[in-house]
């Protein structure tokens, strides 16, 4: 009987030996990275942001101004590409590593802004949210380069000289302007006439009656005193805030019991050194309030009081700046309608219990 062909063709083949399990020690060990080493990228990509903040400190309306387009929206991208090729070199990483660790580089870079007092506490609160978002999306284009091209290195130089190129030309181009306003209703248990009387005679504000306001958390003075005074020119609201800020309102509508309205007047003293940041400084370049109206209307067992602010933005991000303001003056809005509620009411029982 013939063999099977298969059997013969392996019949002289020795039959494999196990090879002996090799010894701990003798196991190759991976290799151990720098220590906190999923820290140096996320720092890398901060400290060139910093860098570029630094370079980005010109007066407003000047080339590199930390208020133009070129810084607000690259730099931050720039931090997430910085951020993403270092963790690259390292290691391939996964998408979500793209999104997130932008988040705590830019957050790394806006801390050292304050640790070296190139920014105040009030933009740099307000400024996160965009930033992170920036920062991602560098990160994630930084990481399609990365996994899809043979240039990172070309691309990171090309990521960070973008806003630099840009940041020379961009303030040659005006910024849009952008008016809003908002206005919030409050019923208060007193009359017409005593919600009037503290409008125009509000003085001696403790922190404890307006403090907490989401403006007044992050940095803006509180107010101190509010005090209409009959001037040559006519009715003038005089305004005291803290860290000595002062200003006028001019006083344009005035029907006693029933509406008062104001436009804000700011001189170039009515905000000492550090009282503000500077590039968001109240009736500056990039923005102004411009008026103010108060509408008292009697209603069963005292008073509705409404108030209506309007603004101007001129920026080159209006459309999140403008959401900011929104958030911010809605909410001092009904703060300061909470204040006049407090002290008319308050009057009103004394006058009573009297």
């Amino acid at each position: 009987m013939q063999n099977d062909p298969e059997e013969s063709r392996f019949a002289g083949l020795a039959p494999v030996e196990p090879q002996p399990a090799m010894s701990e020690e003798a196991q190759p060990k991976p290799v151990r990275g720098m220590p906190f080493g999923w820290f140096w990228p996320v720092a890398i990509g901060a400290a060139v942001a910093l860098v570029l903040r630094l370079i980005f400190s010109s007066a407003p309306g000047k080339p590199y101004s930390a208020m133009l387009a070129s810084f607000v929206y690259f730099v931050p991208a720039v931090c997430g590409a910085v951020t993403v090729y270092m963790a690259e070199r390292i290691e391939r990483r996964n998408w979500w590593y793209y999104i997130w660790a932008p988040w705590v580089a830019t957050s790394l870079f806006v801390g050292g802004t304050l640790l070296v007092f190139i920014e105040g506490l009030i933009c740099a609160i307000v400024i996160v949210p965009l930033f992170a978002t920036m920062g991602s999306v560098g990160g994630l284009a930084m990481g399609i380069v990365c996994r899809v091209t043979n240039w990172p290195k070309q691309a990171i130089y090309s990521f960070a000289m973008l806003p630099l190129v840009l940041g020379a030309i961009e303030p040659q181009l005006p910024n849009p302007d952008r008016f809003s306003n908002t206005s919030r209703a409050l019923f208060i248990a007193a009359p017409a006439e005593r919600v009037w009387h503290e409008l125009n005679a509000a003085s001696d504000i403790h922190p404890a009656e307006v403090g907490d306001a989401w403006a007044y958390r992050i940095g803006v003075p509180m107010p101190v005193s509010g005090v209409t005074v009959d001037t040559p020119e006519g009715r003038v609201r005089q305004v005291q805030w803290q860290k000595n800020v002062h200003f006028e309102e001019v006083i344009t509508e005035w029907e006693p019991n029933r509406l008062l309205k104001w436009r804000f007047r700011f001189s170039p003293d009515s905000f000492p050194a550090g009282a503000l940041d500077d590039h968001v400084m109240i009736g500056g370049q990039y923005f102004d309030l411009r008026d103010a109206t108060y509408t008292l209307t009697p209603r069963d067992g005292g008073t509705e009081l409404r108030v209506a602010v309007s603004w101007r933005l001129s920026t080159s991000f209006n459309w999140y700046a403008d959401r900011v303001m929104h958030l911010l003056l809605d909410d001092a809005s009904e703060n300061i309608l909470r204040f006049y509620k407090a002290r008319s009411e308050a009057t009103a029982t004394a006058a009573t219990a009297g």
